[in-house]
């Protein structure tokens, strides 16, 4: 039990005919100075029950509270303050991370359920840039944490790899490219033609109508436009996987737009069964106004069909092939109301699993405070900004530490863990603007300043050859540790909030006020002073260093042991 569950359990026994205990759990607070104790209880809403002075109420109460759990129990006006009984506390918070390790704060609220995460999504031909990173390091830390409380995560990178862009293209390939080129350098090749297609697209709009007559050729399965599909896509699944694994992320699923393509028949001859299409100006839509929404758009006058149709063929496929719990699209805050209607017209279709189709939306990264854009060539490179940030990482281990060695794979730890742990620690729906300089430094609210902790923690443990004993009655009284102690007390508890709000930044910041707390004992405290309680104070670095590697790990972070 933590601490406001002890006291909790504490208070009901005296008011159980009055309250109930989730009411007073709902009551308890956290004082703001440690002087008014660990634990707070306002007896301002008995007042009605009791008619009493709260300040009356809070002295009865003290009188008949069983106190020899505690240090001590006192009345302050109208509250009543509880000083837990730190050795017992710590004696029992350490033992457990102790023995349970990594697992501590595990769950199995998810029943071992499948749980999909559509993530990342980049679009064929085109490069990874900074506009990827967000959905592709958050879906990947959230399918660490709901599998640390007992979900399959299954991760799909639904490609971008169908539409009129192809078919752009493929007319610009024709007209200005070289296989030469392409083979050369494919996703700069590919970028530069789709741009030039814009550009002179502007001046001579029959490209346009050429673009899409190349997209008719591809759908209607004419060799030469599918093999030169076949090829941009292949060329570009080898630039992006070069990406994925520097950021250290796999997928379950390469399955994109074009895997639904002959998927998509199906939706409409149900929709059409269920009497839920509707003619509209030669369009075909279902009407959502029941749920306050604008029609959906199913099939163009043209007969050529939409993302929402595509969304819904591969929401039922993924309903059939895995039978999920929940399915996930992290996908960026702007498609809010398209998620809306995709829920909606399956409903309509009677799927009400429909329900657990959720979408996690998220802020913008900004540069210079504008948004990315691939069209007008206004793009910074994921690639580019990862190999910044290991230099920059590298100079900085180079003046720390220059004997240390493997220090380009500890550098290329560091720099990227920098560039994904100042993503996850912002709440994910605000919008940020993305400067190298404030990213990787060890200093500060960053990703190298709680990957330096763990390699100070460790080395601390290395000098001493500690090897932590769960057998041995381990327990601190002093204000330094007590700090700590709390926050790995509250450890499941932020698990469990970072897993029911699909939020990374819930674990990011625990990691920071970890990491702060520890380097303030680090700084007031001779852990390695030879007493009778330099056992003890050991035991604590170890858990900490459990603690820090397994958020670090739920970040998608490396933890190194040295720095």
């Amino acid at each position: 039990m933590n601490n406001k569950e002890v006291v909790a359990k504490t208070i009901f026994d005296v008011v159980k005919d009055d309250l109930t205990i989730e009411q007073v759990e709902h009551l308890l607070e956290n004082p703001k100075s440690a002087e008014h104790g660990d634990v707070a209880f306002p007896t301002f809403s008995l007042a009605k029950i009791y008619r009493k002075a709260p300040q009356q109420i809070a002295n009865d109460l003290a009188e008949k509270i069983e106190v020899t759990l505690f240090e001590k129990v006192e009345v302050v006006g109208p509250y009543i303050n509880f000083f837990m009984d730190k050795k017992n506390v710590s004696h029992e918070v350490l033992t457990t991370v102790i023995e349970q390790g990594e697992h501590y704060g595990d769950f199995n609220i998810g029943n071992d359920d499948n749980v999909p995460i559509d993530m990342s999504s980049p679009n064929i031909a085109k490069p990874i840039s900074m506009g990827h990173l967000r959905s592709t390091v958050i879906g990947n830390s959230i399918a660490f944490i709901l599998q640390k409380v007992g979900y399959q995560p299954i991760k799909i990178n639904h490609l971008g790899d169908w539409g009129t862009q192809f078919g752009k293209l493929i007319t610009a390939y024709k007209k200005w490219g070289t296989e030469e080129e392409v083979r050369n350098n494919p996703i700069g090749e590919l970028l530069r033609l789709y741009v030039e297609f814009h550009e002179k697209a502007e001046k001579d709009p029959s490209l346009e109508e050429k673009g899409r007559a190349a997209f008719r050729q591809l759908e209607n399965n004419e060799q030469e436009a599918v093999s030169l599909w076949q090829w941009f896509r292949s060329e570009s699944l080898k630039e992006f996987d070069k990406i994925y694994d520097m950021l250290g992320i796999t997928f379950d699923s390469y399955k994109g737009e074009a895997f639904y393509e002959d998927k998509m028949d199906e939706i409409v001859e149900l929709l059409e069964e269920k009497h839920l299409l509707k003619e509209d100006q030669g369009a075909e839509i279902v009407d959502l106004s029941a749920y306050d929404l604008n029609p959906a758009l199913i099939k163009k006058q043209d007969g050529g069909t939409l993302y929402i149709t595509r969304d819904m063929a591969a929401a039922l496929y993924r309903k059939r092939t895995y039978d999920f719990a929940k399915s996930l699209y992290v996908v960026g805050n702007e498609q809010s109301y398209h998620f809306k209607q995709l829920k909606a017209t399956l409903k309509e279709m009677g799927y009400d699993w429909s329900d657990d189709m959720v979408h996690i939306p998220f802020g913008l990264i900004t540069k210079d405070g504008k948004k990315l854009s691939t069209r007008k060539g206004q793009i910074v490179l994921l690639e580019d900004v990862l190999n910044d940030a290991i230099q920059s990482a590298q100079e900085q281990i180079a003046e720390k530490n220059p004997s240390l060695q493997n220090k380009e794979e500890i550098a290329k730890q560091v720099g990227v863990g920098a560039v994904i742990f100042h993503d996850l620690k912002t709440d994910r729906l605000n919008t940020f603007d993305f400067t190298l300089d404030e990213v990787v430094r060890f200093e500060g609210e960053t990703g190298p300043y709680v990957q330096y902790t763990y390699a100070r923690a460790m080395s601390i443990l290395r000098k001493a050859a500690f090897v932590a004993d769960e057998e041995k009655k381990y327990a601190l009284d002093d204000e330094g540790s007590w700090e700590i102690i709390k926050f790995i007390q509250d450890y499941p508890e932020m698990i469990l909030e970072a897993a029911n709000k699909y939020e990374p930044s819930v674990v990011a910041k625990h990691a920071i006020k970890l990491a702060q707390a520890f380097n303030k004992y680090y700084g007031n405290t001779r852990i390695l002073a030879e007493d009778d309680q330099q056992e003890a104070r050991l035991a604590l670095v170890y858990v900490v260093t459990t603690l820090l590697k397994e958020d670090l790990r739920l970040l998608g972070l490396q933890a190194p042991a040295r720095m």
